[in-house]
C-alpha cells in the first residue's frame, strides 16, 4: 500500500509539473532610462525594449524622466542601488551623467548608450544608434528634391534652418549631415538663408521643443519674409516640424496661391505621417525602434554572457574621453511615395492609425 501511495504521489507531482506554466529563465535585470513620454518615439522605444528583453529572459526597470535632468540622475542611481546588471540609457543631456556612471562602474554594471551618445565619461561600454550623419543627409536631400518638385522655376530658393537640442550629441550629426548637402548649394547661390542664421549656436532648439520652434519660425517670418516667400525649412524632428507648420499656416502658407514650403522631419510620428498625407509636411526619416531594441538586447546578451557584442563602427563616436564602440542602423527617408511600404507593410503602424 505504501508503494502504491508513493507511485500515485509521484504521478500527481509529475502531472502538476507538466501543467505548470513555463517561465523564461531570469537572466538578469536591465535598467532602462528614457528621456520623456512627450515624444511618441520614446514610448515606442521603451515598449519595444521591455517586450524584447522579457522575451529574452530579463527583468526590466523602465523609467521616463520627462526631460528633467535631476530626475533622470535619480532614476539611474536608483537602478544602480537596486542592483541592475546593465543600464541602457537614452540621456536627456549627454554631458551630465559622469558621476552616476562612475558609481555604475564601481558596482560592476555595464552601460549602453541608447541612440544618444553619453559624453565626457569613460564608463560607456557600447552605443546603439542609427547612422545619424546619414539622417541629416537624407533630410537635406529630401528638402532639395522637394524644392525642385514644388518650386522648379523660383531659384534661388529661400530656406531656413532648424537644429535639434544642443545638449544632444545627435543634433550635431543631423545638422552636419544636412549641411554636407546644403552648404555647396548655399555657396553657389542656389539656396539663400534670408535670416543669415546658420550654425547650431543659432539654429539649435533646446529640448527639441516644438513650441520653441514655432515661436522662432514666427520671428523668422516677421523679420525676413514680409515681402519674400520661404520655400523650404530644414527641420530635424517631427515635433519641431508640426510647430513650424503651424507658424507657416498661421500667415497663409498652404492656402490660396501660397504654396506650402518644403518641411522635413524625423521619427515618422503619427501626426507628421498624417501631415505628409495631407500635403503639408513633405517628408520624415523613419528609424525602426524595433530594430534598435533588437540590437540593444543582443549587446546585453553578449555582455552578460562574456562575449563581444556585435558592432559595426569603431571610429565615429568620440565622447570626449573615448571612442565608444557602436552599432549603427540604417535610417529610411519617407514621403508620400513610399510611406505605405515602409510604415504599414512592415507592421510598424496600421492604416487606421495614420488615416
Amino acid at each position: 500500500m505504501r508503494n502504491l501511495i508513493s507511485v500515485l504521489a509521484s504521478l500527481a507531482l509529475g502531472a502538476g509539473l507538466l501543467s505548470a506554466p513555463a517561465y523564461a529563465q531570469d537572466k538578469g535585470s536591465v535598467g532602462i532610462a528614457m528621456p520623456t513620454k512627450s515624444s511618441a518615439r520614446w514610448i515606442s522605444d521603451g515598449n519595444s525594449m521591455v517586450e524584447q528583453f522579457k522575451a529574452a529572459g530579463y527583468t526590466t526597470d523602465l523609467q521616463y524622466a520627462e526631460d528633467d535632468i535631476p530626475n533622470q540622475l535619480a532614476q539611474i542611481e536608483n537602478m544602480i542601488t537596486k542592483g541592475a546588471d546593465v543600464l541602457v540609457i537614452a540621456a536627456i543631456d549627454g554631458t551630465t551623467l559622469s558621476n552616476a556612471l562612475e558609481n555604475a562602474a564601481a558596482a560592476g554594471i555595464k552601460v549602453i548608450a541608447y541612440d544618444r551618445l553619453i559624453r565626457d565619461s569613460g564608463n560607456v561600454d557600447y552605443y546603439a544608434t542609427f547612422d545619424n550623419f546619414k539622417v541629416g543627409v537624407q533630410q537635406a536631400s529630401s528638402l532639395v528634391s522637394g524644392l525642385k518638385e514644388r518650386f522648379p522655376d523660383q531659384k534661388p530658393w529661400n530656406v531656413e534652418l532648424f537644429g535639434g537640442s544642443p545638449d544632444d550629441n545627435n543634433a550635431f550629426f543631423f545638422y552636419n549631415g544636412a549641411m554636407s548637402v546644403l552648404q555647396p548649394m548655399i555657396d553657389s547661390g542656389d539656396i539663400v538663408i534670408q535670416s543669415g542664421q546658420v550654425g547650431m549656436d543659432k539654429v539649435g532648439t533646446l529640448r527639441w521643443d516644438g513650441a520653441v520652434a514655432q515661436a522662432r519660425m514666427d520671428n523668422l517670418l516677421s523679420a525676413n519674409y514680409t515681402n519674400k516667400q520661404v520655400h523650404g525649412v530644414l527641420s530635424p524632428y517631427d515635433g519641431l516640424s508640426i510647430g513650424i507648420l503651424s507658424s507657416l499656416k498661421g500667415v497663409g502658407y498652404g492656402s490660396g496661391d501660397m504654396k506650402m514650403p518644403i518641411v522635413t522631419g524625423q521619427d515618422a510620428e503619427v501626426p507628421s505621417v498624417k501631415s505628409i498625407l495631407a500635403g503639408e509636411q513633405y517628408s520624415t526619416v523613419f528609424k525602426d525602434t524595433r530594430e534598435l531594441a533588437r540590437v540593444t538586447v543582443g549587446m546585453v546578451n553578449a555582455l552578460l554572457e562574456g562575449t563581444e557584442p556585435e558592432i559595426n563602427d569603431t571610429k565615429t563616436y568620440d565622447n570626449g574621453v573615448k571612442v565608444v564602440p557602436s552599432y549603427l542602423l540604417e535610417p529610411v527617408s519617407v514621403d508620400k511615395s513610399n510611406w505605405e511600404k515602409i510604415l504599414i507593410d512592415s507592421g510598424y503602424y496600421t492604416k487606421d492609425q495614420v488615416q
